[in-house]
């Protein structure tokens, strides 16, 4: 099909191939490379020219650390709100693709997934990490929300893993990731050529269980009883203050993390996650998260939270609303409310 410096889609045998090739970048998905991904499924997607699909990336620090968010901030600096709402909008629906697949989705989730990384993964019918997985969803620290769909499985994990994990960023292993319903089964890193090669041959995602290996811990597992203990409280400044209220070593970085998020993005992931568990569907989750990023620039702290953590990285943002416990029931409800005709149409 096409090659380019940021990916590689290319058909073998009856399994369609796409690979990230933006190492340099951890991978980064940037607009071009979402609907690169867009078009692979609209032709494979519907098992009409291949019997699986195959998604990995060049490199072992990651297979994508998230979206290429330079670009958005340059425009939103200018006023330019619409290159961000449609970036969003295509994206998502390439999501709902990923979701709603005919074939069998392989996702290899080697090394770091962030952020668009785990909408290009987590969908998928058959996720694999290895020991140099690392899996999160930290977009709070930039003013944004765990998008992508991710907060369906988010609500759909065990307890109040999902509120915990959106609330504080939180880096999963494998074996977290796996629990956490984000990830399916581990094969060692060094078996992954091998792995590749047999679906490439067979097209047959069974032959990934030949490959299964125990790996680490997991990391969460001895705090899995203190997280659904303070994440099951009524508000996400509930749940902060039931932690800062617990001396233990992890309730206490636990709380660390969620104040150096944006306050904003703190609240509103809270309330996705909990929304989302009366959906039905990635598609209706991709919906509700569109209302917050269609917001994220004009109404929210989204360039800020880039300026500070990715473009000058002083790591020092001056969110718009400094504490969790001055965000307003109504600033989180308009935030969150319907678009309108703006609303995402997938």
């Amino acid at each position: 099909m096409s090659i380019d410096e940021d990916i590689h889609i290319r058909e073998a045998g009856r399994c369609g191939r796409i690979t990230l090739t933006r190492p340099k970048a951890l991978n980064a998905l940037s607009y071009d490379m979402a609907m690169a991904v867009d078009g692979a499924l609209d032709s494979w997607g519907d098992g009409g020219a291949v019997d699986l699909i195959l998604v990995d990336a060049e490199g072992d620090r990651a297979f994508c650390a998230g979206g290429d968010v330079a670009e958005l901030y340059r425009c939103g600096l200018d006023g330019d709100y619409s290159y961000g709402r449609k970036f969003w909008a295509d994206e998502y629906r390439m999501n709902a693709k990923i979701g709603e697949c005919a074939v069998p989705y392989v996702a290899i989730m080697d090394g770091i997934v962030m952020g668009g990384g785990a909408g290009i993964s987590v969908h998928g019918t058959h996720r694999v990490v290895t020991e140099r997985s690392m899996i999160a969803m930290p977009e709070s620290a930039i003013g944004l929300i765990p998008d992508v769909g991710c907060s369906l499985p988010l609500a759909q994990a065990p307890g109040h893993l999902g509120e915990f994990l959106a609330m504080t960023g939180w880096r999963m292993n494998g074996a977290d990731a796996i629990h956490a319903g984000f990830a399916d089964i581990e094969v060692a890193s060094v078996d992954l050529d091998e792995l590749k090669s047999r679906l490439e041959k067979t097209a047959d995602p069974t032959a990934i269980g030949a490959f299964a290996r125990d790996g680490n811990e997991a990391t969460l597992a001895p705090h899995l009883d203190a997280i659904d203990r303070h994440f099951g409280q009524e508000t996400a400044l509930d749940c902060l203050l039931s932690l800062e209220a617990d001396p233990s070593d992890f309730t206490r970085k636990a709380a660390e993390m969620i104040r150096r998020g944006c306050p904003l993005s703190v609240a509103c992931s809270f309330e996705l996650v909990r929304n989302a568990r009366t959906l039905a569907s990635v598609r209706q989750a991709l919906v509700h998260e569109y209302r917050f990023t269609f917001r994220a620039m004009s109404d929210g702290d989204f360039l800020e939270g880039v300026r500070a953590q990715v473009i000058e990285k002083d790591r020092d943002p001056k969110w718009q609303i400094r504490r969790l416990e001055d965000v307003s029931r109504a600033k989180i409800d308009a935030m969150l409310a319907p678009l309108g005709d703006d609303e995402l149409e997938i």
